[in-house]
């Protein structure tokens, strides 16, 4: 059996396959980026897993594709937590989610966007992808990132740039004591997590002009820095994949047109694209 897996900071989708393609189960664990977490905190994860726990013996196949799995360290120290826990997998893979953000937009060339808890991009030539600078994360870089629009709000809560209105709603619904903050970004784990969380304030609310000047100010940032950076992105089109985007996608269009740039697909969750990917490799291999 194969197991399919789309992570990032805060989720990570799992897609088990039988031998024929057809779904066995579909679960959730928290997410599982393992150049965010410690390598106990991941086993523990899977091991809370009701289905995982139950299958994994079974389980001959893994292809993983997650958040912080761009650089060699973490990846490894990820693919040793999956070989423990799967014992009886022969095939374990461990790669960044960029790929599996190409899989679920697009067959033809274009560039693939992502815009979750963390953000980044690609240049898909029809064959191959091709990244511009590597991503540095939450603290350097994630434009139009969940956890990039969680630090604009705490941010103008503080410097008082947030409306009124929309500060006392912000107040009441998260503790924004300075020393609450201050723990949770630098004492407790998954700070960009924490970060993104605040993030949902804008998507669960009526939109407003701070918000959506918020949304274009962070989305045409990511254009500048990660989409305008590949030459091929004037003739091809821009496809995004994530749940800020899902949510944003009239502002993403109200970026993208001035820069003469075209909108391709916009998919929320990328692992029904993982799942049509190796049912192809399946078929093609009877």
């Amino acid at each position: 059996m194969i197991l399919l897996a789309d992570g990032g900071s805060t989720k990570c989708d799992w897609i088990l396959l039988d031998d024929m393609g057809e779904i066995v189960f579909k679960t959730r664990t928290k997410g599982l980026n393992p150049a965010v977490f410690e390598k106990t905190l991941l086993e523990k994860r899977l091991r809370e897993n009701e289905e995982l726990f139950l299958h994994k013996d079974q389980i001959e196949t893994i292809h993983f594709y997650g958040a912080g799995c761009g650089t060699q360290k973490p990846t490894a120290m990820l693919k040793k937590v999956f070989e423990d826990f799967f014992g009886n997998a022969s095939v374990v893979e461990v790669k960044e989610d960029i790929i599996a953000a190409v899989y679920a937009a697009t067959t033809e060339p274009g560039v693939v966007c992502i815009l979750g808890t963390g953000s980044n991009s690609c240049y898909y030539d029809g064959k191959e992808i091709h990244m511009s600078v590597d991503s540095l994360g939450y603290v350097l870089m994630d434009e139009a990132s969940g956890n990039y629009f969680g630090k604009k709000l705490i941010c103008d809560y503080y410097y008082k740039r947030m409306p009124q209105e929309i500060a006392t709603e912000f107040e009441q619904n998260f503790d924004l004591s300075s020393d609450a903050i201050k723990e949770n970004l630098y004492k407790k784990d998954n700070p960009n997590t924490y970060l993104a969380s605040f993030a949902e304030f804008i998507f669960t609310r009526e939109r407003n002009t701070y918000f959506d000047k918020i949304l274009s100010q962070g989305i045409q940032e990511f254009v500048e820095t990660r989409v305008l950076c590949f030459p091929e992105s004037q003739g091809v089109p821009i496809h995004f994949i994530g749940s800020i985007a899902h949510f944003s996608e009239d502002i993403i269009k109200g970026v993208l047109q001035p820069n003469n740039l075209t909108l391709g697909n916009i998919v929320r969750r990328p692992i029904d694209g993982i799942i049509e990917y190796y049912r192809d490799r399946l078929v093609k291999k009877k």
